[in-house]
């Protein structure tokens, strides 16, 4: 497989677990149009890739998508939260800031606790970490070991919870509760009004936890747009 010429408009790389499927992730400054998009897909396929997959996209979004022939691959839940009456972090919190040496441990705990296609690669977490002006990226430890994480992301007066992950072997002791609202905090402090989260339709505990410290359903959610290639 050859590596497909860049865009300006999309970022383009492979997806996480499944090197024959392409990522695309609009830029959210930039307009695609579907001419563009049937070029980009040409190349795609010239250079190997048999299918791709769109970021999660809201529905102002996927106009092109869907008129050069992809289809839902997936909806997923959109939640909000208005960033008023917080809980309290719980205190001693078993968080730190993550360190650069931390990385491998993180997607440790990102393979756990996700299924594929939706695990992150080392590239996944590179842009996770530099999607937003501000970034807070924290780990949850046990007995010195990583075993949860989350990256939140601050432009403007909005907030993204992008990622959270607690391994599975310790789930039911409230870290991941402990990491979303250390990120909501710190959004708050960084004077963000309002932070979004999304989520898939069947990750019912990640739905609970998020209602449970206050974020609330959005009328519309994103999807997770596909089209094989071949």
């Amino acid at each position: 497989m050859t590596t497909a010429p860049p865009h300006r408009a999309l970022r383009v790389r492979p997806w996480p677990v499944d090197p024959t499927t392409a990522h695309l992730v609009p830029y959210a400054t930039r307009r695609i149009n579907t001419e563009t998009l049937h070029q980009v897909l040409a190349e795609l396929a010239d250079a190997g890739y048999q299918r791709v997959r769109t970021a999660a996209l809201s529905p102002d979004e996927q106009g092109p998508f869907l008129a050069a022939g992809f289809e839902v691959d997936e909806h997923l839940h959109l939640l909000a939260h208005d960033l008023n009456g917080l809980s309290v972090p719980p205190r001693p919190s078993p968080l730190r800031r993550a360190r650069r040496g931390d990385r491998s441990a993180v997607l440790a705990v990102d393979r756990a606790a996700f299924s594929p296609p939706w695990r992150l690669d080392g590239a996944g977490l590179r842009e996770a970490l530099v999607a937003t002006p501000s970034v807070h990226f924290r780990v949850a430890l046990v007995d010195r070991r990583i075993v949860g994480y989350a990256v939140a992301g601050r432009a403007g007066g909005r907030g993204y919870l992008q990622r959270v992950a607690v391994h599975p072997d310790q789930g039911g002791h409230g870290l991941g509760r402990a990491l979303v609202t250390d990120a909501l905090h710190w959004l708050h402090r960084r004077g963000a009004r309002r932070a979004v989260v999304n989520t898939q339709e069947g990750n019912a505990t990640a739905l609970h936890v998020y209602e449970a410290l206050g974020f609330r359903p959005e009328p519309v959610g994103l999807d997770v747009l596909g089209a094989p290639l071949r």
